[in-house]
């Protein structure tokens, strides 16, 4: 028979116990690691899943990202060929003859020449100078692609010009070589400066874009 000494009054709850116990038994009680593999499991899953969530969260933003990329280079080619297209214009601003109809042109014939020849403060009133370009305010407009791939409208705006001297381009007008003289001043070029703002859209989502902001000599 085993005698515990206890300084204290033992409870009923305590002598139930110390009757109970027996030699090693405590320890063992005590020292049981039974459910312990349960909570390492739990908790590897637990970090397991973590990682699974953020590489499909990787994945997914990669993809995202990509197609928007894809999506904006495309706009910003479009807005690119809307870009030459508009120097074709300013090369044409000597030929008098301009076909209007041919460029899809929101502004009058007077805007036009002034926006080719003048500088901005010598524009006419009612020609738009404002940084602002899209569907609501453009000098030109037009539509790249063709079903059935997304098609790509751009509007394309001279908001400022700086007069220079240089000429309109009007071929080869002679032949042979010319030789100066002595005495002769060279003039010293200054081109014409055109500040062009160009926005492309998908026709069908205007939310794929792109903007350009050009500064053009010519």
């Amino acid at each position: 028979m085993i005698i515990f000494r206890i300084r204290h009054k033992a409870t009923s709850t305590t002598r139930h116990f110390i009757q109970k116990c027996r030699p090693g038994a405590c320890n063992a009680a005590l020292s049981n690691e039974k459910g312990i593999a349960l909570v390492m499991i739990l908790l590897l899953a637990a970090v397991a899943l973590t990682i699974i969530a953020g590489l499909i969260y990787m994945i997914t933003s990669g993809s995202q990202i990509s197609g928007m990329e894809k999506r904006y280079k495309t706009a910003l080619e479009a807005g690119i060929g809307g870009a030459d297209v508009t120097y074709q214009l300013i090369a044409a601003r000597a030929d008098p003859g301009i076909p209007l109809a041919g460029w899809n042109l929101s502004m009058t014939a007077t805007c036009l020449a002034d926006k080719l020849n003048k500088s901005t403060e010598y524009w006419n009133a009612a020609c738009s100078n404002t940084a602002t370009v899209g569907p609501s305010s453009y000098d030109m407009t037009f539509t790249l692609g063709a079903s059935p791939y997304p098609t790509y409208t751009v509007y394309s705006k001279i908001v400022d010009t700086v007069e220079g001297n240089s000429g309109g381009d009007e071929g080869l007008l002679g032949k042979g070589v010319i030789a100066s003289g002595t005495g002769e001043v060279t003039v010293v070029h200054r081109p014409y400066l055109y500040r062009i703002e160009i926005d492309s859209e998908n026709a069908a989502n205007p939310a794929e874009r792109a903007k350009l902001s050009i500064l053009y000599q010519y």
